[in-house]
């Protein structure tokens, strides 16, 4: 995955390390050092090695260092590599918030899963470190609290918060409580 990702012209360096979340399950992260004048995003470089890579391979976090920690021999310091923050990740789409009150339960329900700060509109469930055992998470809280019918599947079709909701009949499930549950 390195050596793919270090093809990339916009990516002069590049490391993986896996790291656990604040779940403390394990999730791949890329560490990259930007080509000068070359500016990419976390999507781009998904993309990059969605061609070429298997989809178990890829990382499920982006996150762009000046520099690659090094040890006094010169090889890369893993251990000195940084912690990625419980943040929403810089992402391609700027932030947009959930509006309607299904877009801002299944957003809730999105941070929540992937362990960051909030999810946006427009963010992609995978781009923000997401993966198939965190999709069946987020599926379940969503068929729980909210009452409705989501599917595996349908997170993999429509992976933002707009998509997956607007996919959704939200006018089929009764308002979430303060606890999360449905009245009914």
């Amino acid at each position: 995955m390195e050596t793919v990702l270090a093809r990339h012209p916009a990516v002069r360096e590049a490391v993986a390390a896996v790291d656990r979340d604040t779940a403390g399950d394990p999730r791949l992260v890329a560490y990259w050092v930007p080509a000068a004048g070359a500016p990419a995003g976390p999507s781009e470089l998904r993309d990059h090695l969605r061609r070429t890579l298997p989809p178990y391979m890829l990382p499920n976090v982006y996150v762009a260092l000046d520099r690659l920690p090094l040890t006094v021999n010169g090889k890369v310091d893993r251990r000195a590599l940084p912690a990625p923050e419980a943040v929403r990740p810089d992402l391609d789409a700027d932030f947009a918030a959930p509006a309607t009150p299904a877009e801002k339960a299944l957003a809730d329900i999105w941070a929540e899963v992937l362990s960051v700060d909030r999810v946006g509109l427009d963010d992609d469930f995978f781009e923000l470190g997401g993966h198939s055992m965190l999709a069946t998470q987020a599926v379940a809280l969503t068929r729980e609290r909210l009452g409705l019918h989501a599917t595996l599947r349908l997170i993999f079709d429509a992976p933002t918060v707009r998509e997956f909701a607007g996919a959704l009949d939200p006018t089929a499930a009764a308002a979430p409580t303060e606890h999360g549950e449905n009245d009914a």
